[in-house]
């Protein structure tokens, strides 16, 4: 276990059941939702498999949310996997999984959305492609000074921006079918597949791995959990609303999209967007919907960065990083340092523009600590049979077979795809054991241990 850890004024527990649920949806909802359905319905060529593929990782999702909720109920406090992880398997895998986020998974993703937003956003103005990384930087540090400022403005923000979000996507469901844009036709034949589609199973396969990631960061408000009123029983309720929202809004806009678009006229994830908003909108479509793609992926980065610097914040009060990162700022009461350290780290990869190929080396390793974490309810079950939680462990143990069965089969499809990129993911993050070790070290030296105050 770890020893002496650093003690700090706590993070108040201000957020309640909305928005932690509008943590799940808007982190989720992103730019996936209007690139994923033109590859899936390209390769399946079918919307019928086009929408039981969101039906099946849909029900799996929520498996993995019943879990996680569990989870954080058993262990209400800020870190989400990290703290599970801790709990059930030690401190030395818990800290692999901090080490990966801090580094690489979390800058990453953070540069990536936001270099994708102020891309749409440079589409639709028509500026010069040296901009981009301006806007991406100031999009990020915008939302770091917000989220140092104040948790329940940002979260209060950011829970309106989703509610908005799911809003906008239902207006253009309901334009497109009041206003009768699209056909019907589209859908027939609804279950046999189109001429040049992939065979059915490699199908399935790459149409469940891209389902997948679209609802991928459900799982990322557990690392807030630690703000949270009552968490033992808003968290697991908070998952549930969320992945049920998250499914909803992706079937619908699915339909709305095939309804829209032949699917024998998709070519790529890019135009597909230009073709649904110009048969929605007219020749401005494709800037209109490219705005909407703004505002989606605009949430979805808010979302995540107020839950990734928990993790930061709770290995260093573990005591097992930097002591200054467990410093809450001492007027706003925020891990304000740990924000500041996602959003530089992040600002380097902007610059550099690498973080496309530093994330795809870091997918494998990323489910893989997903499904260990589920796998860590079984390890919690047996030490802590009789907790507060009030839940069926029957029904969850199901949930978490399932999930993991699907997170195996993922693991299984991104190595036969690419071998090379997990296992350089793999050796990346074991090479923060000597780090571990040093840590280790200076927690057992006495001369070295922080004052507590």
């Amino acid at each position: 276990m770890p020893s002496a850890p650093i003690r700090d004024a706590a993070i108040k527990r201000e957020l309640g059941l909305g928005s932690a649920a509008a943590a799940v949806a808007g982190e989720a909802i992103a730019v996936g939702i209007f690139l994923t359905p033109a590859g899936m319905a390209k390769s399946l060529g079918s919307p019928f498999w086009l929408l039981t593929v969101w039906l099946i990782v849909g029900a799996m999702t929520l498996s993995g949310a019943l879990c996680y909720g569990e989870l954080a109920a058993r262990y209400p406090r800020s870190g989400g996997s990290y703290v599970y992880l801790q709990e059930c398997f030690g401190p030395r895998v818990a800290f692999l999984y901090g080490w990966m986020c801090l580094l690489v998974l979390d800058p990453g993703l953070t540069a990536a959305l936001a270099t994708g937003t102020a891309s749409y956003t440079a589409y639709i103005f028509h500026w010069p492609p040296a901009a981009t990384k301006y806007v991406a930087m100031s999009i990020v540090l915008s939302l770091a000074l917000l989220n140092t400022f104040s948790t329940k403005v940002s979260a209060s923000f950011l829970r309106r921006l989703t509610w908005m979000k799911v809003g906008v996507l239902l207006l253009l469901t309901l334009w497109a079918f009041v206003f009768r844009v699209g056909h019907w036709s589209n859908f027939i034949p609804f279950f046999a597949q189109r001429s040049g589609s992939m065979p059915l199973l490699p199908a399935l396969a790459g149409a469940m791995v891209g389902a997948f990631f679209s609802f991928g960061g459900w799982w990322d408000v557990t690392k807030i959990s630690g703000e949270v009123r009552d968490p033992e029983k808003t968290m697991p309720r908070a998952m549930l609303l969320g992945v049920l929202i998250v499914t909803a809004v992706y079937l619908l806009v699915s339909i709305v999209f095939v309804y829209l678009v032949p699917l024998h006229n998709v070519t790529s994830d890019e135009t597909f967007v230009a073709q649904a908003g110009e048969v929605l909108f007219g020749p401005l479509g494709g800037k209109i919907l490219a705005a909407v793609v703004v505002f989606c992926v605009l949430g979805s980065l808010g979302v995540f960065m107020i839950c990734a610097p928990r993790v930061y914040y709770a290995m260093a009060k573990d005591g097992l990083f930097l002591s200054a990162v467990a410093k809450t700022h001492p007027r706003f009461g925020t891990p304000a340092r740990a924000i500041a350290m996602q959003a530089a780290i992040a600002s380097l990869l902007i610059v550099l523009g690498t973080f496309g190929q530093i994330i795809a080396y870091f997918i494998f390793v990323a489910v893989f600590f997903l499904g260990l974490t589920v796998a860590g309810l079984f390890v919690s079950r047996i030490r802590a049979p009789q907790t507060r939680v009030s839940c069926e462990t029957s029904r969850h143990r199901v949930a978490a077979s399932v999930f993991l069965t699907l997170v195996l089969l993922l693991l299984v499809l991104l190595v036969a795809r690419s071998p090379r990129q997990p296992a350089l993911g793999c050796l990346a993050v074991l090479a923060g054991l000597p780090l571990y070790q040093f840590t280790r070290h200076k927690q057992e030296d006495p001369s070295a241990q922080v004052p507590t105050a």
